[in-house]
């Protein structure tokens, strides 16, 4: 069994509700996101897991919809990393059998890993 992966970069701002008041992020405020996601597999054929270029719907998907938007704007729902993260397995689990987890990062030192 392998499992490979690959990282999506994109800019963003969002703003969190619902946090104690002075929250720094309850205000509007962005992030340099990464998107990395795993999948787990045998080799086919050409001995891959997945060919990397299959994964162009993702980088697709986050240029035109993530990048350099407000987040708020574009889920309805809380815009935290352990949101998104679910929300981007289940989107694109149906098209990528093999998806076994996404994790997500706003800074190089936070990170939430989902897997089903």
């Amino acid at each position: 069994m392998f499992t490979i992966s690959k990282e999506f970069h994109f800019s963003a701002s969002h703003q969190l509700s619902g946090l104690a008041e002075g929250h720094p992020c309850s205000r509007l405020h962005g992030h340099n996101y990464v998107i990395k996601v795993f999948l787990r597999g045998n080799l086919n054929k050409e001995g891959f897991v997945q060919d990397y270029n299959d994964l162009k719907p993702i980088s697709d998907w986050v240029d035109n919809v993530l990048d350099h938007r407000n987040l708020n704007e574009v889920f309805d729902f809380q815009t935290s990393v352990e949101n998104m993260s679910q929300y981007i397995f289940q989107q694109f689990k149906p098209q990528f059998p093999l998806l076994y987890a996404v994790e997500m990062s706003e800074t190089p030192k936070t990170n939430c890993r989902y897997e089903e």
